[in-house]
């Protein structure tokens, strides 16, 4: 009679492992997804915001060589400007980039399940 029983906890069991395996699996499927489309979607605005700051700067030079007179100065001006948003998000980087990303990626592999 143990030997039974035996039986039907091994094949529960196996059950058991074989369903968490699945669950495991789509659950990594589904946050793979999530992650993936982030990444999509932060690669659009990235793309968007850098044409938008094209433009902007384009603008920005046309402005100053009318005003100035002299379309190097311009476009030196620009160059200056862009270097010192480059150093502004350079220094604050981890602010900016690393610590969003970091909670956004922690949360979605750390967070808690709710239906357990």
């Amino acid at each position: 009679m143990n030997e039974i029983d035996y039986k039907k906890l091994f094949t529960e069991a196996r059950k058991y492992f074989s369903l968490e395996w699945d669950y495991t699996k789509l659950t990594a499927v589904e946050k793979l997804a999530i992650l993936l489309s982030a990444t999509a979607f932060v690669a659009v605005v990235i793309i968007i915001c850098t044409f938008a700051l094209l433009y902007l700067f384009s603008a920005l030079i046309t402005v100053l060589a009318e005003a100035m007179g002299c379309l190097w100065g311009a476009n030196l001006i620009a160059a200056g400007l862009m270097l010192l948003l480059l150093l502004v998000v350079f220094a604050f980087k981890k602010q900016l980039i690393v610590d969003p990303i970091a909670r956004f990626v922690s949360k979605l592999f750390l967070k808690p399940e709710d239906n357990e």
